[in-house]
């Protein structure tokens, strides 16, 4: 299985992550994503933290204006427009399913870890529960991957082209 593509963290990249969440980085394997000025969007996280504990969310959403922007769709109640969208459209629901898949391999590749398996994140494949991973995702796997991810992306205002 090959490694999906993401920068190898510096020690510059792990300042600016620990600096985003204010807080130490923890776990981080590589940056999948960047704005246009090169600070780091999404960090690639390892499915165990150092500590031992099992961290499903492999794609993990540092940009404080990112963070800030899901949580603005989120505070709105847009997961709910979304939810009926994965209900009613089956080729959405398709993507999605492929995206979780995606997603589950990505993790897998850097380690595999028997209490996340067939686990991914943001709800993914049947419902959507945290735009912040969904975007997170979009971000790393770029467009046409998670369908919802895309439309949170979308919808929320924010764009690492911008920064």
């Amino acid at each position: 299985m090959s490694r999906p593509p993401y920068d190898a963290p510096t020690a510059a990249d792990i300042a600016a992550v620990s600096e985003q969440l204010s807080r130490e980085a923890r776990g981080v394997v590589g940056i999948a994503a960047r704005t246009a000025t090169g600070e780091p969007t999404v960090v690639a996280t390892a499915p165990r933290l150092p500590d031992g504990s099992p961290f499903p969310t492999f794609y993990y959403l540092s940009h404080p204006d990112a963070v800030a922007a899901a949580s603005r769709l989120e505070a709105v109640g847009v997961m709910n427009e979304f939810n009926e969208l994965l209900a009613e459209d089956e080729d959405i629901r398709a993507q999605y399913a492929r995206a979780h898949e995606q997603y589950i391999a990505d993790r897998d590749s850097v380690g595999e870890v028997p209490q996340l398996a067939g686990i991914s994140a943001g709800g993914m494949p049947t419902r959507v529960k945290c735009l912040h991973a969904l975007i997170g995702h979009a971000l790393a796997a770029g467009p046409g991957v998670n369908p919802i991810g895309d439309l949170a992306l979308e919808r929320c205002g924010w764009s690492p082209e911008a920064r």
